[in-house]
């Protein structure tokens, strides 16, 4: 794959997860602080990518699969944000408090870092995410924790 393909690839991946963070009802988003660093969070089904973009990826889509996606934020000089390396683990818990243990992939292009993992759900079931990410260089951990509810389109 050429680095103009792959460039492509991320920017096209990006794309979906924003709109899908915009996305009314059916995908969630949303950003803890902890003053120097955010945490930014979405969790959507894995049907709102596209076919093309999730082969590129390396992602199933199945009305049984949602995505997690985690971005470490750390605050700039000039009041922006700018991504940052890390570590990224966690676990889903279902509403019977069963869990299971998150396989996040680092996803870098240029200076975009993020960290995906696929879990299982059914729909409309509700789910509690506790993950703990890690900044590169960071004297703490930042943990987070949501519940999401998550419902298939079909």
């Amino acid at each position: 794959m050429t680095t103009l393909t792959r460039h492509l690839t991320t920017l096209t991946l990006l794309a979906s997860l924003l709109a899908l963070a915009l996305a009314g009802g059916r995908a969630h988003a949303s950003s803890v602080d902890f003053g120097e660093y955010q945490v930014h969070y979405s969790t959507f089904p894995s049907t709102y990518l596209t076919p093309e973009v999730a082969k590129q990826n390396n992602l199933q889509r199945s009305r049984a699969i949602g995505i997690v996606n985690i971005a470490i934020m750390r605050k700039t000089a000039d009041g922006g944000l700018a991504t940052v390396s890390g570590q990224v683990e966690g676990k889903v818990l279902n509403d019977i408090q069963q869990a299971k243990f998150l396989a996040f992939r680092r996803i870098q292009e240029g200076d975009a870092v993020y960290f995906i993992s696929e879990f299982q759900y059914s729909s409309g079931e509700l789910l509690t995410f506790q993950v703990t990410a890690r900044p590169t260089g960071a004297s703490r951990e930042l943990p987070i924790r949501f519940a999401q509810t998550l419902f298939n389109e079909e």
